[in-house]
């Protein structure tokens, strides 16, 4: 019944490298070489693969090139945005906004500069994770010098409503960032759109290698650095440019943007057949839907089955699919997520949840196959 490997359904945890993200960089690990700082013709070639793909970048945020930097990935991204700004802007103010539901790369961040004197206010989320703008505008103070909530949630995979929430934070003088980890090649992401300041990108989320990844500041957002060292990417990321990674990054971003429409209408036709099929044959009463049940990713499903622990019902299914558990048990007892103990959702469910996200490489009768798997498995405990 099911294929020879595991139905992969963890996507927002990690995704393949696309074959021509890998042909891309092919070149970089045995031919081009150089240094991008060496000026003989080795460094050059070097050179003109790092500003190709700074340019790719660009173009899929509909940003300039001088305003991405790159990094070793998601994490670094946030933590040069958030304590880069936080350090450099001090003297303004020492008060943070973020939300409860963000990923631990933004939360622990904000732990580490309460620590050093900030003031962090953690914004609760409404039922379906979704922030409220009105909760932002009664928290900012005029020292607040930085709001970062996420562009879409990672477990559940609802959308925040970054205009309101920019447009708040700007009115009161502030800058805004956004982790844009999940989002990007899922559902457009503009700069331009968005209006925010800084935003982070996570190579490995959108079929790029591990350890890469970008920060876009806007032109005129000044930061300090967390690294010190040589003069490359404008002087706030030193160290030599991991190449060959960077022109896997340039090549995802370019091939997400291209096939983003495609991509988003394959993601929701799966995720809705996935999501039919598990209540239609399990019925309503034993599946509940966490998220928004209109702004979410296209591709990110998160439920919850009633009467048991997600672990189990996954420990049953580990050969035959890999999926991600919202509740985990230890020592008897059951922790639930953040995310979804700051949604509110009962225990009776919260301990049954499972998130299932698809991808590119997702087919329908991996979904179909994934139904049986998990309804069999689900009636075996029950």
């Amino acid at each position: 019944m099911a294929s020879q490997k595991p139905i992969y359904l963890d996507y927002n945890a990690t995704t393949p490298i696309l074959k021509q993200v890998a042909e891309a960089m092919l070149p970089f690990l045995y031919e081009h070489y150089g240094n991008p700082s060496s000026s003989y013709r080795y460094g050059v070639q070097a050179r003109q693969a790092v500003d190709q793909a700074r340019q790719q970048v660009a173009e899929a945020i509909n940003a300039q090139a001088d305003e991405i930097i790159f990094t070793s990935g998601g994490t670094e991204s946030n933590n040069l945005a958030l304590r880069g700004y936080a350090l450099a802007h001090q003297e303004n103010g020492r008060h943070i906004i973020t939300s409860v539901i963000e990923h631990p790369a933004i939360l622990e961040v904000c732990r580490y500069l309460e620590t050093i004197g900030f003031h962090v206010t953690y914004l609760p989320v409404d039922q379906y994770g979704c922030v409220n703008p009105s909760d932002l505008e009664r928290s900012i103070r005029p020292e607040t010098i930085l709001v970062s909530i996420m562009h879409a949630n990672n477990e559940v995979g609802t959308i925040q409503p970054l205009g309101e929430l920019v447009k708040i934070t700007h009115t009161a003088g502030a800058v805004f960032h956004t982790d844009a980890a999940q989002s990007m090649g899922k559902i457009p992401v503009n700069i331009q759109d968005l209006g925010v300041d800084l935003l982070s990108i996570a190579g490995h989320k959108l079929y790029a290698p591990k350890g890469v990844g970008a920060l876009f500041i806007r032109q005129g957002v000044k930061l300090d650095n967390i690294l010190f060292g040589a003069d490359q990417e404008h002087g706030l990321r030193p160290g030599t440019e991991n190449v060959m990674q960077i022109v896997g990054l340039g090549q995802a971003t370019q091939e997400a943007t291209e096939n983003l429409q495609k991509n988003i209408e394959h993601f929701l036709n799966l995720r809705e057949r996935l999501y039919h099929g598990l209540k239609n044959t399990l019925s309503a009463q034993n599946i509940r839907l966490n998220g928004h049940p209109q702004d979410h990713l296209p591709n990110t499903l998160n439920v919850s089955f009633k009467g048991i622990e997600a672990n189990t019902l996954l420990a049953l299914i580990r050969s035959s699919i890999s999926a991600s558990a919202g509740a985990a048990c230890h020592s008897g007892e059951v922790s639930i997520s953040n995310v979804i103990t700051a949604m509110k959702v009962p225990m009776e469910w919260a301990k049954g949840t499972v998130r299932f996200s698809v991808g590119r490489l997702t087919t329908r009768s991996e979904i179909d196959q994934a139904i049986t798997i998990l309804c069999e498995a689900y009636k075996s405990i029950m």
